[in-house]
């Protein structure tokens, strides 16, 4: 018990210096991360640039610091936004029934149907590449898997004696819903929204490998990888950096979404 204990609380740690790290890159970063300088393009790690220099001469260290603030800060946008938008629509759905339950219920299921990742890229190719396309692509098919879920925990929470008690009252449904349902049924979301942080991260990574998100000189750690596919063989550090800043703070945030979810017995959607 107490190691796991201490397991989670270095997994709480790891993520705040995560988020630190993305919110102080400004400050921390030894160099500005899109000033070009072909003088010193592929330099080895020195002291003056720790993780050497790109091809265009830029400081690779501090390029991964301002990534960070890229995939951190619109993971979580992604996932506030697709958690408000879930939340009113899945306390709809539940706590009205009827036909309007059936109708918001299919067209989630229509959503869910399709392969998430096959999903934004067609959404992407409708709107055109770029960072904000991107981000309402992947809440538009991110919304419907908190709906559900919320809908569903209300349908059985709605019918409990304190519901009940609160709506003889002559409560509102929407205080009913905001004093009663919501503060039972948010802490299973926000921990599957942890668990889901992982899965936004890889998805604005991907759709920037693929030239559809994050558009250059922004650093970000999925265009990295792109932009150093080319010097694979001479040079492959250029993708193996950011590689392993995706598949460290992807892991934090799984990692930390499995404890929590064991914790309060709470089964991922996947």
């Amino acid at each position: 018990m107490q190691i796991a204990l201490k397991s989670q609380k270095t997994v709480v740690v790891c993520s705040v210096i995560l988020f630190l790290v993305a919110i102080l890159a400004p400050w921390i970063a030894p160099h500005d991360p899109i000033q070009v300088n072909l003088a010193l393009k592929l330099l080895p790690p020195s002291w003056e640039y720790p993780l050497g220099t790109d091809q265009l001469g830029r400081c690779n260290l501090s390029r991964l610091l301002f990534g960070a603030r890229v995939s951190l800060g619109f993971a979580t946008l992604i996932f506030i936004s697709s958690l408000g938008i879930g939340l009113l629509v899945g306390a709809i759905a539940g706590y009205r029934g009827g036909w309007i339950d059936s109708v918001l219920m299919r067209f989630c299921e229509g959503v869910m149907a399709f392969p998430n990742l096959v999903l934004v890229l067609g959404l992407v190719g409708l709107f055109g590449p770029g960072l904000w396309q991107v981000v309402l692509a992947l809440v538009m098919v991110q919304w419907v898997y908190y709906a559900r879920m919320f809908r569903s925990m209300i349908v059985s929470l709605k019918e409990q004696n304190f519901i009940t008690a609160a709506r003889i009252s002559g409560s509102s449904p929407w205080k009913i819903i905001r004093r009663h349902i919501i503060p039972n049924v948010l802490p299973p979301i926000v921990v599957i929204g942890t668990l889901e942080m992982g899965w936004a991260i890889m998805d604005i990574s991907a759709l920037s490998f693929l030239g559809l998100g994050i558009q250059p000189p922004t650093p970000e750690w999925g265009a990295m990888i792109h932009e150093g596919k080319s010097f694979i063989r001479s040079h492959p550090e250029l993708m193996l950096y950011p590689g392993i800043m995706i598949l460290l703070v992807v892991m934090t945030f799984n990692v930390l979404g499995e404890s929590l979810s064991g914790r309060f017995g709470i089964k991922r959607r996947f």
